[in-house]
């Protein structure tokens, strides 16, 4: 099954409105479980590791059949530095991405504003947005985001060879098993630093956080910000590098994006 061919501003479209769902209900489960006073107060990791796989297929519902859902600049890069995507498409993918991602944490806002004002951590409320390291050590939170965007993009290019799976594109390879992906990859190697794995996920809620007159929000932290922006581009790369080096080993069925 193909990707259904589209006009060039539609499939930037369902990657926009793919991504903006998927912060809206990824960042939506943090709010969830965070703000003071919220019914899911307290619901702690599992919760949030659950619902952010779950965020993820919803977007993959949405955009999967037109653009393949990325939804990820980590992923749109890693397929482009892969040669399973067109350069030229690299720029509005990311560009749609990060917009989404910036709208989905707007709306987060707009749907907990009754709890952010009563929430008194200026911490809290930016974890709601962004990530944040459990502990700050710059070195090893980039190192962190690397390898968790790393297994990413590295198990994503397994899973949509042929003979792994009969399906097409990233919107198509199986929803379950990527959801499944990112819930793992928050569980195991998450509790560094909140696991971004994806630029638009973190920057795009951050910026949404350093414009919105939120009460007594405190500072969005953009000396961190580099971190989960480079970090996972440079994991995509290496997961590229590896199964390209597999590839070359192991001559393999064609993949299918």
């Amino acid at each position: 099954m193909e990707a259904i061919e589209i006009p060039f501003f539609l499939q930037c479209f369902f990657e926009f409105l793919g991504t903006f769902v998927m912060i809206l209900l990824g960042c939506g489960v943090v709010a969830c479980t965070t703000l003071k006073g919220s019914k899911g107060n307290g619901g702690g990791w599992i919760v949030i590791t659950l619902a952010w796989g779950l965020a993820v297929m919803c977007g993959v519902f949405i955009a999967g059949p037109y653009t393949g859902a990325h939804l990820n600049p980590a992923v749109t890069l890693g397929l482009a530095m892969a040669g399973k995507f067109d350069w030229g498409m690299v720029l509005p993918y990311i560009i749609s991405q990060f917009v989404g991602a910036f709208l989905g944490g707007v709306v987060v806002y707009v749907f907990y504003k009754d709890h952010f004002d009563i929430t008194e951590s200026k911490e809290t409320k930016l974890g709601v947005f962004s990530t944040i390291p459990a502990i700050k050590n710059l070195r090893r939170n980039f190192i962190s985001e690397a390898i968790g965007t790393f297994v990413l993009i590295l198990v994503i290019l397994f899973l949509a060879e042929r003979g792994n799976t009969s399906e097409v594109g990233l919107g198509s390879i199986g929803v379950l098993p990527v959801a499944l992906l990112v819930v793992v990859i928050g569980m195991a190697l998450g509790g560094t630093t909140g696991y971004a794995i994806n630029p638009a996920r973190d920057i795009g809620p951050r910026f949404a956080h350093h414009i919105l007159l939120i009460k007594g929000k405190g500072d969005s932290q953009w000396k961190y910000a580099w971190v989960p922006l480079a970090g996972p581009i440079i994991g995509a790369a290496f997961a590229v590098l590896v199964f390209k080096l597999y590839l070359l080993a192991y001559p393999a069925p064609q993949l299918c994006f």
